[in-house]
């Protein structure tokens, strides 16, 4: 069983960057960022394979890039340009499966704790 440990989350004002990281005690095929605001449903961020194939939420295209370090089974979700619509708790999520690009929540079984990203205006 994989198990996912965020960290990075915090404040920043609208503008800024963070950047998550995501540990993991080894590397599936398909790790991705999703994340889920107060009354909201979850909603995914971004998503890399072990092959390095990435695909985005049309929301974060171009501030946000997604990467790996297999050999560091870590995931790393640079936020940049962040807009107070970006505030949510963002979880870690890996999968085996080969739909997993499709980015829905149901594709991946294991997931983090969660770590709060709080953008003000």
């Amino acid at each position: 069983q994989v198990q996912l440990v965020e960290s990075g989350g915090g404040s920043v004002q609208a503008g800024g960057s963070l950047r998550l990281s995501c540990a993991a005690t080894y590397s599936s095929y398909c790790m991705a960022w999703f994340r889920q605001a107060p009354g909201k449903e979850r909603e995914g961020v971004a998503v890399i394979t072990s092959d390095g194939t990435t695909r985005y939420a049309d929301s974060v295209k171009g501030r946000f890039t997604i990467s790996r370090d297999n050999a560091k089974n870590t995931l790393y979700l640079q936020m940049n340009s962040l807009k107070p619509d970006d505030t949510a708790m963002y979880y870690c999520a890996a999968s085996d499966s080969w739909y997993c690009t499709r980015l829905q929540s149901t594709t991946f079984a294991y997931w983090g704790q969660g770590t709060q990203v709080t953008v003000s205006s």
